[in-house]
């Protein structure tokens, strides 16, 4: 059963410029491919330098100020107690839709600005 499958494999494979399903290749020469990592070029400090740069990132970017927990916060009470106090209907008028979707949006708003949080 294997070897018809394989001889219908290899028909469709010679009927296409290329075959989607292809045998695993052998290695072609022996050894490694990458470098080790003691043969990688070291500076005067002993630190290791590679090909690439990276930018260090700025002070600005690490600590978000304080304001953006607190206000990513208040928002999420706010949205969830709008949502609570709708329900149990203690906000003016009667319980409505607009509470619940007031109530959800100040809660994308606090995800909004949980994007900010660092």
């Amino acid at each position: 059963m294997l070897r018809a499958l394989a001889a219908v494999h290899w028909e469709m494979c010679a009927s296409f410029p290329y075959c989607l399903a292809m045998p695993r290749r052998t290695k072609e020469a022996p050894g490694r491919v990458t470098p080790k990592a003691d043969a990688r070029r070291q500076t005067t400090a002993g630190t290791t330098v590679s090909g690439r740069y990276t930018a260090p990132v700025p002070m600005d970017y690490r600590h978000s100020p304080w304001w953006v927990p607190a206000t990513m916060l208040t928002f999420f009470a706010i949205g969830l107690l709008m949502i609570v106090l709708n329900y149990m209907s203690l906000l003016p008028s009667s319980p409505t839709n607009w509470y619940l979707l007031g109530g959800l949006g100040f809660i994308v708003c606090g995800f909004a600005i949980s994007t900010q949080y660092r």
